[in-house]
């Protein structure tokens, strides 16, 4: 046995909070399939390319068949990803008739560069030939390529992190200054005293405000956000909702939940919401004011008391899972 202080450093554990994989020797592993694969259906799901044609647009996806996972052995990470994907189309012609199609990828995956990608476009056996297929092959076939590209490097890039430790005698990363009092900034602001939460813990908190119009009435809207049914449809998972006042909810798959406080029927709705990895039982208050402009709902968001550092998660979450989704799941 090697005597203290004088063996390989490489298998020395250091005093370190963690404990864990010292100076990255040992081999770790992250499998990031299910992040994956929720992340491919969003990117998919948002592809839309319009021409003189007309518009075509991604509609749902119904294959979806791989893993991914990311690797760390002696400091360097390998990435491992593999997909085949299916997904279908809705072409509308200037004319308002309507094609349906699927786009076939075979290939994606760490052996093939984006540019290698096989992506085909095809009509339903029973659609009748028309010019909107073109316009996928043209413009919808670079726009899959360009979504299938960002979700490559959003696993290089997000989910890489953590998987390489800092030893101790590496530099703790340089912080920032603080923000002076006196400065402006476009931050959502945060609170100058912590607020308390139900079970004594003091956190400090920020709020911040959203707006968002959508192509239908107050009425159908409201409805949206408080019907169980609408809810499983537009975040694609099972869902709690027991929309009346003092009603509790929780949704794609227990990451939210929270309790109506008030509702006033398609005008307001406000609510107490939290996210899983937040505090225990800390709440945000959040209020969704819907304003008729005659042709489309102006929805405007108040929401207050989110812990500080998850304010831009919170703030990227709700566009994209609630307005976005929404939007992409009912036309509005």
């Amino acid at each position: 046995m090697a005597v203290w202080g004088s063996g390989d450093p490489r298998w020395i554990v250091e005093q370190r909070a963690d404990g864990t994989n010292v100076n990255n020797w040992h081999w770790t592993e992250r499998d990031v399939s299910g992040w994956s694969s929720e992340r491919l259906r969003q990117l998919l799901l948002a592809v839309k390319v319009d021409g003189p044609e007309g518009t075509a647009a991604i509609t749902d996806v119904n294959k979806l068949d791989g893993e991914a996972s990311i690797n760390n052995r002696k400091g360097k990470l390998f990435f491992f990803y593999e997909w085949t994907l299916r997904a279908n189309w809705l072409g509308t012609s200037c004319n308002g008739v309507k094609f349906r199609g699927t786009v076939d990828v075979a290939n994606l995956s760490d052996e093939n560069d984006m540019d290698d990608l096989d992506i085909s476009v095809s009509l339903c056996k029973d659609q009748p030939n028309t010019p909107l297929l073109d316009l996928m092959k043209k413009r919808g076939v670079p726009e899959v390529r360009r979504v299938l590209g960002q979700y490559v490097h959003q696993l290089k890039s997000e989910f890489s992190q953590g998987m390489i430790l800092p030893t101790t005698d590496q530099p703790k990363p340089h912080q920032p200054p603080p923000v002076q009092k006196n400065q402006k900034s476009s931050a959502p602001r945060c609170s100058s005293s912590p607020a308390p939460s139900p079970t004594g813990i003091r956190i400090s908190t920020c709020s911040f405000k959203l707006e968002e119009t959508f192509q239908t009435s107050p009425d159908e809207l409201y409805r949206t956000f408080i019907s169980q049914e609408f809810v499983q449809v537009f975040t694609r998972s099972a869902a709690e909702v027991d929309g009346r006042r003092g009603g509790r909810f929780q949704m794609l798959d227990g990451s939210v939940c929270g309790e109506f406080t008030n509702l006033v029927p398609d005008r307001r709705i406000e609510m107490r919401w939290r996210f899983r990895t937040w505090p225990s039982e800390h709440y945000a208050t959040i209020s969704l004011q819907l304003e008729d402009r005659g042709d489309d709902t102006q929805l405007i968001m108040d929401c207050r008391g989110v812990p500080v550092g998850e304010e831009d998660a919170t703030r990227e979450g709700w566009r994209r899972f609630y307005f976005h989704a929404i939007k992409q799941t009912f036309g509005y």
